[in-house]
């Protein structure tokens, strides 16, 4: 009988051990943080909000944590990830914690949780909108090759590098950054709780330090990823050690496996003046 009450003891234990992350039993659950980390430039939003879904319906995760070491991006992708940051802070409270770099789009992203922590030395802000353009024209001129582009409206070669910009092709493309800057300025309005006015007295392009971000308004908080985690842990009621819950899984190319993965710490600041190109321009946050 004792035998036998060990090999139900044992094969019980271990069937909870084999199952516990794929059925969840109520009388097992325990408090969990979710950990979201955004790194480099920003060109694709899928794998972060679908790893911040699957954060938001895990019962078992009362609390998120944005860690960001990013210069920024395109403007969409920024925008997508930053309205699913919104909506998970709505059910779950979420906080941002800048490591060396969280500028223009990763700033953007940060705004839709409910506080922000930097390190005094984290560059952020760089609130603007950039289209970079490059002409290769007298480039063209000099070797005697001409373009015969063929276009159906007089603004869709704006941009091109074979073109000089007409005055008119220019003032629309103004008009587009204008309109993208004019919706930063107001997501930053709405998630930092400021008036229009004083966002758009430093929406200048300038990127600052976390302790001048700090005295702007624009993050909560000094301090590392440890205090960032301490205070999301007070906001959820957790004392002592918490199981940490981390995503999403970075995807690694065929040569990164066989070379390993590239330092991206090191490339941060380098990438401050990398804009995603979209032909026939390039456009980034």
């Amino acid at each position: 009988m004792i035998l036998m009450a060990m090999v139900l003891l044992f094969g019980t234990m271990a069937f909870f051990y084999l199952v516990k992350d794929k059925i969840k039993f109520p009388f097992l659950a325990q408090k969990k943080i979710g950990i979201v980390y955004i790194q480099g430039t920003i060109v694709d939003s899928k794998d972060i909000i679908n790893w911040i879904k699957e954060l938001k319906k895990d019962k078992e995760i009362v609390g998120v944590l944005l860690r960001i070491n990013s210069p920024g991006g395109v403007v969409a992708p920024s925008q997508e990830i930053y309205e699913a940051v919104r909506e998970l802070d709505k059910v779950k409270p979420v906080v941002v914690s800048m490591g060396s770099i969280a500028a223009s789009g990763a700033y953007y992203i940060s705004c839709g949780a409910r506080k922000i922590v930097a390190n005094p030395g984290t560059i952020t802000g760089s609130i603007g909108v950039i289209a970079k353009l490059t002409s290769v024209k007298k480039l063209l001129d000099k070797i005697g090759i001409e373009d015969e582009s063929i276009a159906s409206g007089k603004f869709k070669e704006a941009g091109s590098p074979f073109k000089k910009l007409s005055p008119e092709q220019k003032k629309y493309l103004q008009d587009m950054v204008n309109d993208l800057h004019n919706q930063f300025i107001r997501a930053v309005a709405q998630g930092r709780h400021m008036k229009l006015s004083q966002v758009e007295a430093i929406a200048n392009g300038k990127a600052y330090t976390g302790k001048q971000a700090k005295k702007l308004g624009l993050v909560d908080i000094l301090g590392n990823m440890d205090k960032a985690l301490e205070i999301l842990k007070r906001m959820c009621n957790i004392k002592g050690e918490v199981e940490l819950l981390e995503g999403p899984e970075k995807k690694k190319t065929l040569l990164q496996k066989i070379i390993g993965t590239i330092d991206e710490k090191n490339l941060l600041l380098k990438d401050t003046g990398v804009f995603y190109y979209i032909f026939p321009f390039q456009l980034g946050l």
